[in-house]
């Protein structure tokens, strides 16, 4: 087994060995779909690499993405509801936002719904069930677009079996009556005509959730604020038994979730006494997605030097989020009767955020806590998407003399769209916080439109190995046509506006290495990043694409003997910065270019492991992840809009949900029976706006809000237990957040959400 720990770059060193020493096999074609592979060697990628394996993810029971990379320096984790489900991640300083400013995929391939017409959708492919998390920063991620400007993280799915057959089935249960089970099974068989072999599994989480929403009037309350996600999927590969090496591979998966979540925190002082408490108001609150993906895979092995590999693939995704919008008339006078329904009067409404802070002289807060009557407006987000394409990647390499050249090229016709179709229920409650009556919108009259993108993406990188240095320049090519239609909010959906345009980003970079000796090597390099825009937000509000100038400069060292690490310096000037449409972020839903940022840091890892060194018959792993980062705003931010959460930033203030520093700490004793784990992490506290206010006021307006102030700093603790009972047979405990630590993870969407408290499990497992 590996070495557990923080840093995995021995992990990489390890894959590639394989990989060099089996190049006509499996294993060679499936690094090809891999972000890093083993088609080169970690050790001497141009840029910053880190894979995550599966031994890694399963040691202390992970599938909360956020958990997982938190052993990842220059990765930032925006927590939103405890369980993962919604990340918000962040790469070397970019805006958090819903994963909006990275590439996120799955073996290889796009997997957000709907990359370039709506990258912050709510999506993330489940951690629990992946093999092993590739995260790329650098110059190296020039080949994954079409965000750059963060960088690419790419989930990787359990591989058919190599050869015979394999299997596993995993259970647990544990705190908030919380039931995983994952059961998978594959196999090779030999035919007359070739190889052909399959895999089948399903995923399956579920729990009652950790936070209790009150009862109101009739309304008993609840503690069913958890989740229940599923996930299939279906592998088949085929290699013929021909004279030139062939690779055929299908997977066709499926995922739904249903979470009874909400955008509605707490007021402060309800949080300091309770911060898993939730209001009445959010009892209707929920979600529920489905997503169908699937995927056709060719490689064909070109003479001895060259490879191509071919992928067809096609995602279709529906998510319908029930969620407490507003508040959209108060009983101001006590009377039992909407201020708006009196004769005479007019409606007085309030945001959320506003409502939390003790607006209205605290009455809004007394609506959502069924204390007082009011009408809640309750809108269902309703929108689906699909994206389909096929992506073509071609390598080859020479040899001149002393010098090796490798070549890649890749070309990438993509089509996708996003389509809204919302609207809302006003529910009416009266003085005791029952709910007596409620009125639905027609169809469409919460948000009605579509986006649609066609993208044509082409790259090209060419590598140049000498005897101890390697030079690398590459250029990536986006050309975008958009289109967008603004249909009626009456239900008839008659578009009554839209439009098109067009769009050509060109993102260069190059990387080198320099190797001084076996156990050192030095890399570094430069990248224009890109992150565009959707359709509608470039046809109709003319929003420029967001770019970056990255620079980088790091060591990486392995004495063979157990210590290991790397050592990272980064400097990153995000330009026409891109505040996406999205109440989680950006606070009115305009988006808009906001500005210029700069994030500076460090990135530091280092692992030992002295019972590798010392050839004893444990192991007995350390590591250590630290990053420092300044990332703050170069010049005045350039948003009007009043609710943003950039606007008032001025020149030199911390960008919001950046931590100056992370600090992750692990440790781990494996012996012939037992295996055990602990890993300690540390964030700083951030402001969560750029105007970094320390209090609940928005500067730009005067007004409470509960989104301004800081999250909490936090050192959170997690342990893990196994002991083999028998041959392939475990059993495992594990225990997330040790110390029950409290604190305020977000304050987006609306108001303080808490980080999770202390959870347990106890499961078993079997491998055959």
């Amino acid at each position: 087994m590996q070495p557990w720990g923080a840093f995995t770059i021995f992990a990489l060193f390890q894959t590639a060995a394989l990989g060099q020493e089996d190049n006509d096999g499996v294993l060679r074609v499936l690094e090809e779909f891999e972000v890093i592979g083993a088609v080169e060697s970690v050790y001497g990628l141009p840029g910053s690499g880190t894979y995550l394996g599966i031994d890694k993810i399963e040691d202390l029971g992970l599938d909360d993405i956020n958990r997982i990379l938190r052993t990842v320096p220059g990765v930032y984790r925006r927590e939103e509801d405890g369980y993962g489900l919604f990340p918000n991640l962040s790469l070397r300083g970019v805006d958090t936002t819903r994963n909006a400013k990275i590439t996120v995929m799955e073996d290889g391939v796009p997997t957000a719904p709907a990359i370039y017409s709506a990258p912050s959708a709510y999506y993330t492919p489940t951690a629990g069930r992946m093999a092993g998390i590739e995260v790329l920063k650098g110059s190296s991620q020039i080949k994954w677009g079409p965000h750059t400007t963060g960088g690419a993280i790419n989930y990787l799915s359990t591989p058919v079996p190599r050869s015979g057959s394999s299997g596993m089935l995993r259970a647990s249960y544990g705190s908030e009556n919380e039931i995983r089970t994952t059961a998978r099974l594959g196999r090779v068989i030999q035919l007359n005509s070739g190889d052909f072999g399959y895999l089948l599994e399903v995923f399956h989480r579920q729990n009652d959730g950790f936070k209790t929403i009150d009862g109101a009037g009739d309304f008993p309350g609840s503690g069913q604020t958890g989740f229940n996600r599923t996930d299939y999927m279906v592998k088949a590969n085929w290699e013929p038994d021909w004279e030139r090496y062939q690779f055929f591979e299908i997977k066709v998966g499926y995922s739904d979730l249903q979470a009874d979540e909400t955008y509605l925190g707490l007021a402060s002082e309800d949080f300091e006494e309770d911060p898993f408490r939730r209001y009445a108001a959010s009892r209707n609150d929920r979600i529920d997605t489905r997503h169908t993906r699937l995927h056709l895979r060719h490689f064909l092995q070109l003479g001895e030097r060259g490879n191509l590999s071919s992928t067809v693939y096609y995602q279709n995704f529906h998510r319908n989020w029930n969620k407490l919008h507003d508040i959209r008339d108060i009983d101001t006078d006590g009377n039992g009767i909407p201020q708006g329904d009196e004769p005479d009067g007019s409606r007085v409404g309030e945001n959320l955020s506003r409502a939390l802070a003790g607006a209205r002289d605290g009455m809004a807060l007394e609506v959502l806590k069924g204390n007082r009557a009011g009408k809640l407006r309750v809108r269902a987000n309703n929108r689906g998407y699909y994206m389909a394409g096929v992506q073509t990647n071609l390598d080859y390499s020479l040899e001149l003399g002393d010098v090796t050249q490798f070549m890649d090229a890749g070309i990438r016709f993509h089509k996708d769209r996003i389509r809204r179709f919302q609207w809302h229920n006003l529910f009416i409650q009266d003085s005791n916080g029952s709910w007596i009556d409620s009125i639905r919108s027609p169809n469409g009259s919460d948000g009605n439109r579509r986006q649609v993108t066609e993208a044509f993406s082409v790259y090209f990188s060419d590598e140049i190995r000498g005897h101890s240095w390697s030079i690398g320049p590459g250029v990536r090519l986006e050309n975008l046509d958009f289109e967008y239609e603004d249909f009626t909010t009456d239900g008839s959906n008659i578009p009554f506006r839209g439009g098109a345009s067009d769009l050509t980003v060109v993102a260069p970079g190059v990387g080198g290495t320099f190797q001084p000796k076996d156990e050192v090597i030095v890399f570094g390099g430069y990248h224009r990043g890109i992150s565009t825009p959707s359709p509608r937000n470039h046809t109709r509000s003319g929003i420029k694409e967001e770019t970056s100038d990255a620079f980088e400069l790091g060591a990486r060292f392995d004495d063979r003997k157990g210590l290991f690490g790397e050592v990272v310096l980064f400097h990153t000037a995000f330009n026409d910065l891109i505040v996406v449409d999205t109440l989680g972020g950006a606070g009115s839903g305009n988006s808009e270019n906001v500005g210029s940022v700069d994030s500076t840091g460090v990135e530091l890892l280092i692992g030992y492991d002295p019972g590798v060194d010392n050839d004893w018959n444990v192991r007995n792993p350390y590591s250590i992840s630290l990053t420092y980062t300044d990332a703050v705003l170069a010049g005045d931010a350039n948003s009007e809009d009043e609710e943003s959460i950039f606007a008032g930033g001025k020149d030199g203030n911390s960008v919001p949900y950046i931590p100056e520093w992370q600090l992750n700490l692990s440790a781990g004793l494996e012996t012939e029976k037992w295996r055990a784990y602990i890993n300690a992490s540390y964030v700083d506290s951030t402001f969560t706006s750029a105007t970094n206010s320390a209090v609940e006021v928005n500067s730009n307006t005067g007004n409470g809000d509960a989104r301004f102030g800081k999250t909490d700093s936090r050192f959170v603790v997690d342990v893990s237990l196994y002991h083999e009972l028998a041959e392939h047979l475990e059993i495992f405990g594990t225990i997330t957040n040790l110390f029950d630590d409290h604190y305020i993870a977000s304050r987006h969407p609306h108001g303080p959400r808490p980080g999770a408290p202390r959870l347990f499990s106890l499961g078993v497992q079997s491998r055959f």
